[in-house]
């Protein structure tokens, strides 16, 4: 007959048994005693015990338990290693948590033009995959190295836009307004919105939904406005990462409306930088000068009196009201100073 205080000391594992690993002897009698159980539950299993007729009379009897029991059965029968048998250290394995070198080393880089932790992420995804780390393990991997702030020179790397004629960059925007801006309807409502980056001029139209084909025939009617009215015709576009503009790294960029308009008029496209809204600033701003004129505590009865409202509005916009980057002038301004 077994000794009954060394099986509880081998196999109640639910009442926080530890064991002291660098003691051989504990660990090959550990082994042992559980290859002889392993042993007698399988004979229960095949109804060969000369003893039990149950499973649960096998657990009462070595005062164990299924959950632990099979665990550790279950475990040694995937590997057929019978170290699989001995307790493993609980809580986090930290050696496999910290990223390789090689990821290490890329994240500095990045680092180093200034990007944040999310940025980061954006950037390395594409060939790291799905060893990319995370945005609290990237900032994990620079507040380790001591990148945590930005020094001068990594501030200097950040991307700075500026533009010294009309269109050299058109930025593009979509924005969602407020279902309550008709009256008595809840139709969903947006505005597809272009201003040159130099001199400020800007369009809009209005439309129902965001897909890619109807945000590329509004931005093409923006296009169309602005080169007839102000003789501004676009060789660079700037917007974010939305699916209606297209993704940035996509192979399929001819089967994009938007991204297909851009090509046949030989425009190219940047896209501004992941979750830093401030790089298209400009639109932007223009979405809030909108909201505060003409659009906050508003109301429109018709959908038609409001494309009108807008279209009377823009025009005010770029031909008369001041604007305050520009020194006090409005932005068909800068176009006639330029001629």
């Amino acid at each position: 007959m077994l000794d009954i205080s060394l099986i509880n000391l081998v196999y109640n594992l639910s009442t926080n048994m530890r064991l002291n690993t660098e003691d051989l002897t504990l660990q090959r009698n550990y082994l042992q005693k559980y290859q002889f159980l392993v042993s007698e539950y399988e004979q229960i299993k095949k109804k060969v015990h000369p003893k039990f007729k149950k499973v649960k009379d096998f657990y009462l009897y070595h005062h164990t338990c299924a959950q632990s029991f099979l665990k550790y059965y279950s475990r040694f029968k995937q590997s057929g290693e019978s170290v699989d048998l001995m307790p493993q250290k609980r809580g986090p394995k930290y050696r496999t948590r910290r990223p390789l070198p090689f990821i290490e080393e890329k994240v500095k880089k990045v680092r180093e033009l200034g990007n944040n932790r999310y940025e980061i992420v954006d950037i390395l995804k594409p060939t790291l995959k799905t060893y990319t780390p995370s945005p609290s393990g990237v900032y994990n991997i620079i507040k380790r190295l001591g990148l945590n702030r930005l020094n001068p020179p990594m501030k200097k790397n950040r991307r700075v836009i500026i533009k010294e004629k009309a269109g050299d960059m058109a930025h593009i925007d979509c924005h969602h307004l407020s279902q309550s801006i008709i009256k008595n309807e809840n139709n969903k409502l947006y505005l597809v919105c272009v201003i040159d980056d130099y001199s400020r001029i800007a369009w809009a139209e209005l439309i129902t939904d965001i897909t890619s084909l109807t945000v590329m025939f509004a931005t093409l009617k923006c296009f169309n406005y602005i080169s007839s009215q102000y003789q501004i015709k676009f060789s660079e576009v700037l917007t974010d990462n939305g699916p209606e503009f297209g993704k940035k790294g996509s192979q399929q960029k001819d089967q994009h409306p938007f991204e297909r308009m851009l090509k046949e008029m030989n425009i190219k496209h940047r896209y501004t930088r992941p979750y830093r809204p401030q790089t298209n600033g400009k639109v932007e701003r223009l979405w809030r000068t909108i909201e505060d004129d003409m659009l906050r505590d508003t109301y429109y009865n018709s959908v038609e009196e409001l494309k009108q409202e807008l279209v009377n509005y823009l025009v005010y916009y770029n031909d008369y009201r001041p604007h305050q980057s520009l020194g006090g002038r409005p932005p068909k301004s800068q176009i006639s100073s330029t001629n």
